[in-house]
C-alpha cells in the first residue's frame, strides 16, 4: 500500500514538473513573441505625409524610390507636416533612394520654410504651417517606447494596399426617428494623395423628409461634425413623378443624370469634377478639415533664387515631335526644380520658328504646378529656327513691367536650339546684353563636319551668350542627354552674384563730367556744352543704386557743381545742369583732372565703374600727363572730347587706352550732339567686353 502511495506521489510530482517546464517554455515563447512585436517597425508608402500620422514620435520604414518629385517636400532640415515623410528623409540625407528606417519627431509649426535642392530632391518654400517634423537616423532613445502600429488621422491607413476600400461609418438607425434633410452645397478641396485613400460613406437609405424636429442622437453616436453623408434635400424637379430620388449632377458631356439614394458613391464616379474635389454635406465638414492643412499648399517660391526668367524654345520643323516633347519635359522639370513663386523665380516661355510668340509671360503662372500644366499644353509651331529674331522679340517685349518684370531681380533668357539657328544671333544678343539680359545658350546636337556650311554664323553660341567663360553656355551631344544640364542650369540662373549682365553699362557707373568753362568757350557755346552733357546723362539709368552723375567746371580754378551723392534721379540731374552758371577764365586742364579725382571720384562707391568725360575747347596751360596717368592708375576710365582749338595729341594723353575709342574731336560746338550715340556705344562695348565673374 505504501509502495502504491509513493508511486502515485512520484507520478504527481513528475506530472507537475512536466507542466512547470512546459509553462516556462510557453512563457519564453510568448515573451519572445512579445519582444518581436515590440520591435516591429511599421512600413509606410512614399506619399504618406507627416500630418496624417497622429503619433508625436515614431520609427518607420520607407520603401525605395521616394526621391521622385511627385512626393512633395516643404522646407529644409525642419519640414512642414504637409511634406512626404520619406521624401523629407531623402532630402535631409538620412536615407538614400533605396529606402530604410528613420526616426520622425513632430515639432511646432514654423513661420516660414525655406526650399532647397539636396540629395536629388527639390524641396519647396512655404510661408507658414501649423505643424513641423524633423527626421533622423532610426536610433531609439532610451526610455522612449515607439509604436509598432501608427495612428492615422483618417480611418484608412495610407500604407494600405491600393484598391482596398475603407469601411464607411454608417449612421445607426433609431426607431421612430426621421433623418434630417441636408442640402449638398459645399465643395471642399482635398489633395489627390489623400483622396486615393478615401471612399465616401453611403447616404442614408431613408427617404427625404421635411420634418423639422431635430434628430435624437443615441449615446456614443458620432455627431454631424464627423463629415458623414445624409439624405440630401431635392428640388421639385428632382422629385418629379417617376424619377428615382437621388443626387442630380452632370456628367462630362454636361448631361444631367441621377444617382439613386442608397447607392455607393465613390471617387471614381466623380471624375467629371475638377480633380481633387470631393463633395461633402454642408454642416458635416469638420473644422479640422476646413483648416489650411486640408488644402494643397502653394509655395511662394524660393527667395534665394529671385530671378525673372524667359525660356526661348525651338519649335522649328527640323526638331521633330519626339524631340519637341523632350524639350517640353525638360522645361517642366526646370519649373519643378526652380520652385516658382512671387517671392522667388518667375518664368515665362517663348516659342520660336519663323516668328516668335509668347505662350505665357512672367505674370501668367506663379507656381510650379500650374506652370508645368501649361507647358504640357504647348504645341509645336514649325517653320525655321530664327533664334536671333526671337532674342530681339524678348528684348523688346518680354521683360516689360506689363508682362510681370519686377525690376529688381536679374533678367535671364535661356535659348534652346536644335542644331543651329537659321538666322544670325550676334547683333540681337548684343542689344539684349546691353539691356541687362543674361543670355544663356543650350545647343543640342550641333552641326557635324558636312553640315557646317549651312551654319550662317560660325561660333554662334559665343557670339550670343552673356560671357564666353563657359558659365553661360551648354553643348549637349544628344537630346537624350538634355536632362543632365538640369541641375547645373538651375544652379547658374539662381546665382545672382555671377549673373554679370544684370549690371549694364547704363546702370552701374559713377559718371563725372569735367567741363571747360574758360573764356574762349563763350556763354552761348557753354550752354551747348551743358546740353551735350544732359544728352549723355539721359542715356543712363540714374538712381542711388544705379548710375550716379557728378560735375566739375574749371578755368584756372575748379568748382564742384554737384557730387555723386547730390541727386538721385534723372530729372534732378538734368535740372541741376540747367542751373550751372558760366564761369570764364583760363584753361588748366591738368589741375582740373587732379581736382576731379580728389573731390569727385574719391567718393565713388567701390563696386561702381568710374567714368570721367572731359570736354575742352583748347590747349591746357598746365601739364596733363601726370594727372591723366593718376586717373588711369586709379581705374578711372577717361573720355576726352575736344572742340575747335583743342589739341589732338593732348586729348590722346588724357584718354584711356586705346585712345581711338576714348578720344573724340569735333570742329564746332553745334556738332557735339552727333557724338552722343558713339560715346554711349563705346562705353557699353567696353563694359560688355570685360569679364566680371
Amino acid at each position: 500500500m505504501g509502495t502504491v502511495v509513493l508511486t502515485m506521489k512520484a507520478s504527481v510530482i513528475e506530472m507537475f514538473l512536466v507542466l512547470l517546464v512546459t509553462g516556462i517554455h510557453s512563457n519564453k515563447e510568448t515573451t519572445k513573441k512579445i519582444k518581436r512585436l515590440k520591435f516591429n517597425v511599421p512600413q509606410i508608402n512614399c506619399d504618406v505625409k507627416a500630418g496624417k500620422i497622429i503619433n508625436p514620435e515614431f520609427i518607420v520604414k520607407c520603401p525605395a524610390g521616394c526621391q521622385d518629385p511627385k512626393y512633395h517636400v516643404y522646407g529644409t532640415d525642419v519640414y512642414a507636416s504637409y511634406s512626404s515623410v520619406c521624401g523629407a528623409a531623402v532630402h535631409s540625407g538620412v536615407l538614400d533612394n533605396s529606402g530604410g528606417k528613420i526616426l520622425v519627431r513632430k515639432v511646432a509649426g514654423q513661420s516660414g520654410y525655406k526650399g532647397s535642392y539636396s540629395n536629388g530632391v527639390q524641396s519647396l518654400s512655404l510661408p507658414r504651417w501649423r505643424e513641423s517634423f524633423i527626421v533622423s537616423e532610426s536610433k531609439p532613445q532610451k526610455g522612449v517606447t515607439y509604436p509598432s502600429a501608427l495612428t492615422y488621422s483618417s480611418s484608412k491607413s495610407p500604407a494600405a494596399k491600393a484598391g482596398e476600400t475603407t469601411k464607411a461609418y454608417e449612421r445607426p438607425s433609431v426607431p421612430g426617428t426621421t433623418p434630417q434633410p441636408v442640402t449638398l452645397t459645399q465643395v471642399v478641396a482635398v489633395t489627390t494623395a489623400d483622396a486615393s485613400h478615401t471612399t465616401l460613406p453611403k447616404p442614408s437609405p431613408f427617404a427625404a423628409s421635411t420634418a423639422s424636429s431635430p434628430r435624437p442622437q443615441p449615446a456614443g453616436h458620432r455627431s454631424r461634425e464627423m463629415g458623414l453623408w445624409s439624405t440630401p434635400t431635392y428640388t421639385s424637379s428632382q422629385n418629379r413623378p417617376g424619377a428615382n430620388p437621388g443626387v442630380q449632377r452632370q456628367d462630362a458631356s454636361g448631361a444631367a443624370f441621377q444617382k439613386p439614394v442608397g447607392a455607393d458613391v465613390s471617387l471614381g464616379e466623380m471624375d467629371f469634377w475638377k480633380p481633387g474635389l470631393v463633395l461633402l454635406d454642408a454642416g458635416f465638414v469638420p473644422k479640422e478639415e476646413l483648416s489650411t492643412q486640408s488644402l494643397e499648399p502653394v509655395s511662394l517660391g524660393d527667395p534665394n533664387c529671385k530671378v525673372d526668367l524667359s525660356f526661348l524654345i525651338d519649335g522649328s520643323s527640323s526638331i521633330g515631335k519626339r524631340r519637341f516633347r523632350i524639350q517640353k519635359q525638360f522645361l517642366a522639370d526646370v519649373a519643378q526644380a526652380l520652385d516658382i513663386g512671387p517671392v522667388g523665380p518667375l518664368m515665362g516661355v517663348v516659342q520660336y520658328g519663323d516668328n516668335p510668340a509668347t505662350h505665357f509671360n512672367l505674370r501668367t503662372h506663379t507656381n510650379s504646378r500650374d506652370l508645368k500644366t501649361a507647358i504640357e499644353k504647348i504645341s509645336q509651331r514649325g517653320g525655321l529656327a530664327n533664334a536671333g529674331r526671337a532674342i530681339s522679340f524678348v528684348t523688346k517685349n518680354f521683360f516689360s513691367k506689363a508682362n510681370g518684370n519686377r525690376g529688381g531681380p536679374p533678367n535671364v533668357a535661356v535659348v534652346l536650339v536644335d542644331g543651329w539657328p537659321t538666322d544670325k544671333v550676334e547683333e540681337a544678343s548684343r542689344l539684349a546684353r546691353e539691356s541687362g539680359i543674361n543670355i544663356f545658350f543650350i545647343a543640342i546636337e550641333g552641326a557635324v563636319e558636312n553640315e557646317k556650311q549651312y551654319v550662317l554664323e560660325p561660333n554662334f553660341v559665343n557670339k550670343a551668350v552673356c560671357r564666353t567663360n563657359g558659365f553661360y553656355s551648354f553643348h549637349v551631344q544628344s537630346w537624350f542627354g538634355l536632362h543632365k544640364t538640369l541641375q547645373p542650369l538651375v544652379k547658374r540662373v539662381c546665382d545672382a552674384e555671377r549673373l554679370a549682365c544684370s549690371k549694364t553699362c547704363l546702370n552701374s557707373a559713377d559718371v563725372g563730367f569735367v567741363i571747360d568753362g574758360s573764356s574762349s568757350v563763350g556763354t552761348g557755346n557753354f550752354r551747348t556744352v551743358l546740353q551735350f552733357v544732359a544728352n549723355l546723362s539721359r542715356e543712363f539709368e540714374i538712381s542711388d543704386t544705379d548710375t550716379r552723375v557728378g560735375a566739375v567746371q574749371y578755368t584756372y580754378e575748379q568748382r564742384l557743381e554737384f557730387g555723386f551723392d547730390r541727386y538721385s534721379s534723372k530729372a534732378d540731374v538734368l535740372g541741376a545742369l540747367k542751373r550751372v552758371g558760366y564761369w570764364s577764365g583760363g584753361t588748366s586742364t591738368g589741375a582740373a583732372i587732379h581736382y576731379a579725382l580728389e573731390q569727385l571720384f574719391k567718393k565713388s562707391k567701390p563696386n561702381k565703374r568710374k567714368l570721367m568725360i572731359l570736354i575742352t575747347d583748347g590747349r591746357s596751360y598746365d601739364d596733363v600727363r601726370i594727372p591723366a596717368l593718376a586717373a588711369h592708375l586709379k581705374g578711372v576710365i577717361t573720355y576726352a572730347v575736344g572742340v575747335a582749338w583743342a589739341a589732338q595729341e593732348e586729348l590722346e594723353v588724357i584718354a584711356t587706352h586705346p585712345a581711338r575709342d576714348h578720344s573724340f574731336f569735333v570742329d564746332d560746338f553745334d556738332n557735339l550732339y552727333q557724338y552722343v550715340p558713339r560715346i554711349i556705344q563705346n562705353i557699353c562695348t567696353e563694359f560688355n567686353s570685360q569679364p566680371r565673374n
